[in-house]
C-alpha cells in the first residue's frame, strides 16, 4: 500500500536538495571564468582553498589581517536653534559627519549575491568600519557564488571570525563581499602575499637607485636583480 508523502515534506526535501551544500578542495581564478567549470557549480558551494588572479593562495584556517577601508559614508544632522525652551522660527544647523568603512567587508554572515548587491549599491549600514584596521582575523569558510545565473563566473565571500573566537561586538563573524576586489583594494591583507609585476617594477627601480648613491652594494642588488626579474618576466 502506498503511503501519501504530505505536501510540506515534499517541499522541504526539494529545497534541502536545491541548497544542499557541496564542497570541493581547490579553486581558482581562472577555473571561476571557465564556463565549462561554473556552469557545474552551485551557489553556496565549500571550497577548501582558493588561489587568486595574481596567484597566491588562500585556505580555511589561514590568518589574513584586515587593511584599510577604502569607502566613506558621510551623515548629516539639521538641528532647530532655541533659546531656553523657545524655538528660533526658521533658524537651524547642519552638522555633517564622515567615517571610513570597508567596502568589501560586511558585518554577520552574508546570504550570497543579494547582500553584496545592496552593499555594491551605497547601503553601507552594515559595513565594517575602521575600528577594524589592522586586525588578524581567521579565514572561517569560503564560498563560492555566481553573479546572478549559472551562466554568470563566480565570486568567492569569505567569512572570518576572531582569533580567539570572541564575536566583533555583536557579530560572530565577518564577510568579505567579494574576495578578488577585496584583495586588490588592500581591504584585506595577505600575511604571504606573492608581490605582483607592478610592485616588482617599483621595488627593483628604488633598489637601482640606491645602488646608485651607494646605499646598498652591487651583489645585494644582483641578488634582488634575480628574484624581481622572475616575477617582471612572468617566470
Amino acid at each position: 500500500m502506498f503511503k501519501i508523502i504530505p505536501l510540506i515534506t515534499l517541499a522541504v526535501l526539494f529545497i534541502t536538495s536545491t541548497y544542499a551544500q557541496k564542497e570541493i578542495d581547490f579553486v581558482n581564478y581562472k577555473n571561476s571564468q571557465d564556463i565549462n567549470f561554473f556552469k557545474k557549480i552551485k551557489n553556496r558551494t565549500l571550497v577548501k582553498e582558493y588561489e587568486t588572479q595574481s596567484g597566491n593562495a588562500i585556505k580555511v584556517g589561514d590568518t589574513v589581517v584586515l587593511g584599510n577601508p577604502t569607502s566613506v559614508e558621510m551623515s548629516t544632522r539639521t538641528t532647530s536653534g532655541s533659546y531656553g525652551g523657545t524655538a528660533r522660527g526658521g533658524v537651524s544647523s547642519s552638522r555633517s559627519t564622515t567615517k571610513k568603512t570597508y567596502e568589501f567587508i560586511q558585518m554577520g554572515k552574508s546570504s550570497g549575491f543579494s547582500s553584496m548587491m545592496v552593499s555594491m549599491g551605497g547601503n553601507s549600514s552594515s559595513m565594517a568600519n575602521n575600528s577594524f584596521k589592522n586586525t588578524r582575523v581567521i579565514v572561517k569558510e569560503i564560498k563560492a557564488y555566481h553573479r546572478g545565473s549559472k551562466k554568470k563566473p563566480l565570486y568567492f565571500i569569505m567569512v572570518l571570525g576572531e582569533v580567539n573566537g570572541r564575536a566583533f561586538g555583536l557579530n560572530k563573524y565577518l564577510s568579505v563581499m567579494d574576495t578578488e576586489l577585496a584583495l586588490e583594494s588592500g581591504e584585506v591583507l595577505l600575511k604571504n602575499r606573492k608581490k605582483t609585476r607592478p610592485e616588482a617594477i617599483k621595488e627593483l627601480r628604488e633598489a637601482k637607485e640606491l645602488l646608485e648613491i651607494d646605499m646598498i652594494s652591487k651583489e645585494e642588488f644582483e641578488k634582488l636583480k634575480k628574484e624581481l626579474g622572475a616575477i617582471i618576466r612572468g617566470n
